[in-house]
């Protein structure tokens, strides 16, 4: 018969995280382009990097049922949820119309947005 032999248990490493690059910055005006909003329009309150979601002022409205604390009352709150980036367009700026975006790099290094349909550069708002 063998002899019992404890094995050491391996060290469970964490995935380093990874940043997702979206071209939707706090401050834009998106359209939502499918789901429940399909077709609204909304300024981008948050973007999640991690997660590539944003939330969108108006859209995908929740509610949270809060039980009431020493600070705050409690009852039915409705807050704005985030939906995932692919499912938004940037509003080109020269026809108000969502676009798709692509970067370019200035002289000076800058990166900059353009709209696809007009060729116009979208300016980051902060």
């Amino acid at each position: 018969m063998k002899p019992l032999v404890h094995h050491k248990a391996k060290r469970v490493r964490q995935k380093p995280v990874v940043r997702l690059s979206i071209p939707i910055t706090k401050g834009d005006t998106v359209q939502v382009m499918s789901g429940d909003d399909k077709g609204k329009r909304g300024k981008v309150l948050r973007v999640y990097l991690k997660t590539g979601r944003v939330t969108i002022d108006g859209i995908n409205i929740v509610k949270r049922h809060r039980r009431a604390t020493q600070t705050t009352e409690g009852g039915i709150v409705e807050f704005p949820a985030p939906i995932h980036h692919s499912k938004t367009m940037l509003i080109d700026p020269k026809s108000g119309e969502p676009t798709r975006v692509r970067r370019r790099r200035d002289a000076d290094g800058t990166v900059e947005r353009i709209a696809v349909k007009s060729g116009q550069p979208i300016p980051r708002t902060r």
